[in-house]
């Protein structure tokens, strides 16, 4: 994805967006009454109850904005409550939750709508028949809010809890994966090892890279005739002494100063640094998510082994979608010369399970189903055998001294002595 486009997605998903574009729906509905009123027969207005339409207008300013109010406190509400018993990671979905966003985006443009309108009314810029077409356009609004207020009345009473909150965590963080095993070199070439006269481009600032425009990168390599070596991936901490990315000349040779110097500013540009991790291209944040979100309900204030099971079932989802390490047939035909390394395989259980092996060995439900999802995981995923296996023998020496009852721990080896065998 080039990096408007990036942008334009995140503009979109913003709260902000959607307000700003309804309200200036319903201004531009309450002005074409002002407009069209005079192209319309003289005699209409006497066949309707136009004269209704300033105590309607007066009733829905009114109410709107109480119910603009509440929402967004119901919204904010939602938000504490996903960072308090989940994780402040979910925090930035539930913020882009299209049905919230289109609840008080309606409701902020009928307010917007009606105070346009009774403007108008007040100021004698609606004839007759305006007056009729602006009735018309009440009636919609009206509609539009009824039907809203209904979907929003029956998304309010799930919106924020921990099952809604997992569920986005679990969607976010399956859609990472499943573009990550699409391209895991984001367009480019795989990683080879760095010339070593390449010259280290270093981002100016502080930041996690949420974006790489790995198209913009290639066709600045093309045009001057070098090799870009991405050294930080999305979801990386960079500051001005870690490099974003090498680069060097055809055969490795070392570039001119001068060129080097002016490559530099351009190629940083296309890394997006941001003071927070951001899901899109970043396939880990989802798998730390959802873990962080266990390893909260297995602490002891929380002590709630059935969500830590939940997320397991939901890693165990998304985890399915991991592509092997080098993808089988791998088109390297017309990618540009950007080589772009990927996590491995370890770094991804790592991410989800770690967590949960270090807090969750003190409740053998959970330590049972972690070993069923490793078990399940490397049954459905062959290539994937090696990095379970690590996992399994750490869970397993941890698992052997953490159980003391021995009916737990016979429960356990029934459960998982199969995949721990062949590493003990």
């Amino acid at each position: 994805m080039g990096r408007w486009a990036w942008i334009g997605r995140r503009v979109i998903r913003q709260v902000w967006f959607r307000a700003a574009l309804i309200s200036l729906f319903g201004v531009g509905l309450a002005l074409v009454a002002a407009f069209v009123g005079p192209f319309l027969p003289d005699d209409l207005h006497a066949q309707v109850g136009q004269d209704a339409v300033g105590t309607i207008l007066q009733i829905m300013a009114s109410s709107m904005l109480a119910v603009t109010t509440f929402s967004l406190t119901a919204m904010v509400s939602a938000y504490g409550s996903a960072t308090q018993l989940a994780t402040p990671r979910a925090t930035q979905l539930l913020i882009g939750d299209p049905t919230s966003q289109n609840a008080l985006s309606t409701f902020l443009g009928a307010f917007v709508f009606s105070v346009v309108g009774i403007i108008g009314l007040q100021s004698s810029v609606y004839g007759d028949s305006g007056r009729v077409v602006l009735f018309s356009g009440t009636v919609l609004v009206v509609a539009v809010v009824v039907v809203t207020l209904l979907r929003w009345i029956g998304h309010i009473t799930s919106f924020g809890r921990m099952g809604d909150v997992i569920d986005r965590v679990e969607e976010a963080a399956a859609e990472a994966m499943r573009a990550f095993a699409a391209d895991p070199r984001l367009g480019g070439r795989p990683a080879v090892a760095v010339p070593a006269g390449a010259t280290p481009v270093f981002a100016e600032e502080t930041g996690y890279v949420t974006h790489i425009d790995v198209a913009a990168l290639g066709a600045l390599a093309e045009e001057h005739g070098v090799r870009v070596h991405v050294a930080a991936l999305p979801g990386t901490l960079v500051h001005p002494t870690r490099p974003l990315l090498h680069v060097a000349g055809e055969s490795g040779r070392r570039l001119d100063g001068r060129l080097a110097e002016t490559l530099a500013e351009t190629l940083a540009k296309a890394f997006a640094i941001e003071r927070h991790r951001r899901f899109d291209q970043d396939p880990r944040l989802g798998l730390i998510a959802l873990s962080e979100i266990a390893s909260r309900a297995l602490s002891p204030a929380t002590n709630d082994p059935g969500t830590a099971i939940e997320v397991l079932n939901a890693l165990l989802r998304v985890l399915l979608n991991l592509p092997p390490e080098e993808p089988e047939g791998e088109e390297l035909a017309g990618r540009p010369p950007v080589h772009v390394p990927r996590p491995t395989l370890d770094d991804m259980l790592t991410d989800a399970f770690r967590p949960m092996i270090r807090e969750g060995l003190g409740e053998i439900e959970v330590t049972i189903r972690l070993a069923k999802t490793l078990a399940a995981l490397r049954d459905a995923r062959p290539y994937a055998t090696a990095s379970v296996d690590r996992v399994a023998l750490r869970l397993d020496q941890a698992a052997r001294a953490a159980i003391t009852d021995p009916a737990d721990l016979a429960d356990y080896e029934a459960a998982c002595g199969r995949i721990a065998a062949p590493q003990r």
